[in-house]
């Protein structure tokens, strides 16, 4: 077989369709390992249980795959073509994370790096395995090991080149590769990201609680969001971009060339009014092939719920009373919320006392009228 060529192997990647590539040892600094631990014994993880069964094997590769011996690591630009904290100004419409605006980045992603590991087994042999979100792999530590950015203060990459803005993939191979400088620190004494959050989920620099971060409130959590958060979420339906868009290494993103990653228009803002009218079933065509579509309907809707009494648009009250019988009790409980928000206190008693006297949940509501 030829010997291993990083040129060769960089341009076969570039011609798939990733924008940036790197190459790492299949391990990691005992650090990571310690960040990891700390993290978990401290509970920052929140309802996310599944990072604790295979911690180890997050923290070192090889305790995956005892047989690699490499890591390419791989981004996709996913850049937006306008600022995403303008919707933010939009009380009545929605917020929607960069990533989730089209397609579901994994399937793509994935189909690229299998095209990917078979050019690199017939042309150079080795056995492979390719990871994007599907294992226990620590993505962010291996691309800064790899050169293909650094961890910022709010632990997400940082690429001098695409700014926030990357989807990232490995192939773990059996093949040794000569690996690249890692990424050098380039944040300085730069904060705004931990500056910018709006519930304060950053501990101390380098270091993130997910039970404070929107992100994971409005994706991963599955109950009613915490009375402390809701103001803070404003309009944000589905994740968080703030300490994303505000990194000054974005003067240096572009957009992203691929169609699948642009906004579509119907999610640049859409009205929370449509939103919460989604059914189950409108809601799985609206979001076919988005990530959002993982989320389910009644988390998804409670976060439109909480948005609707966020935005101090009373003509937006008659949706959410239109949820008070809905089959969900976290709908219904979200639904009391937002009128309290938006309706006098008298208005807003009469309909929880015929809400209680026909749903009997009072239970629930205790979670709610707050």
């Amino acid at each position: 077989m030829p010997s291993v060529s990083n040129d060769t192997i960089r341009a076969q990647a570039r011609a798939i369709g990733f924008d940036a590539v790197g190459f790492a040892p299949a391990s990691l600094p005992l650090e990571a390992g310690e960040n990891l631990a700390q993290f978990l014994a401290l509970g920052r993880h929140g309802e996310m249980t599944w990072m604790e069964g295979r911690a180890e094997q997050r923290s070192a590769p090889q305790a995956l795959w005892p047989e690699a011996r490499s890591v390419i690591m791989l981004g996709v630009n996913y850049g937006p073509d306008e600022d995403p904290l303008n919707a933010l100004n939009q009380k009545s419409s929605a917020t929607i994370s960069v990533y989730a605006k089209n397609k579901d980045y994994h399937e793509l992603i994935k189909k690229r790096l299998k095209r990917l590991a078979r050019w690199l087994i017939e042309n150079h042999g080795g056995d492979v395995k390719v990871f994007v979100d599907t294992a226990p792999v620590m993505e962010k530590p291996l691309a800064a090991k790899a050169g293909v950015g650094w961890q910022g203060k709010h632990t997400n990459l940082v690429s001098r080149e695409f700014g926030s803005w990357l989807f990232l993939g490995s192939i773990f191979t059996t093949l040794d590769i000569v690996a690249d400088t890692p990424e050098a620190d380039h944040c300085g004494s730069c904060q705004n990201c931990l500056d910018i959050c709006p519930t304060d989920a950053f501990p101390a620099p380098y270091k993130l609680d997910a039970r404070r971060c929107l992100s994971y409130l409005t994706i991963e959590h599955n109950g009613p969001i915490p009375v402390q958060f809701r103001k803070a979420m404003g309009n944000r339906i589905y994740g968080c971009d703030d300490c994303l868009a505000v990194c000054p290494w974005n003067k240096f993103a572009t957009l992203s060339q691929e169609t699948a990653f642009h906004a579509r228009e119907a999610l640049r803002a859409p009205g929370l009014a449509e939103l919460a009218a989604l059914d189950d079933r409108a809601f799985r065509d609206m979001f076919s092939g988005s990530p959002i579509k993982r989320t389910g309907r009644a988390r998804f809707v409670r976060n439109v719920l909480i948005a609707i009494g966020n935005s101090q648009d009373r003509e937006l009250a008659p949706s959410a009373q239109a949820l008070l019988n809905d089959d969900n009790a976290l709908v219904r409980g979200a639904a009391i919320w937002a009128l309290r928000q938006l309706l006098e206190v008298e208005k807003v008693v009469a309909l929880q006392r015929l809400y209680t006297e026909q749903e009997n949940d009072a239970g629930v509501l205790a979670e709610w009228t707050h």
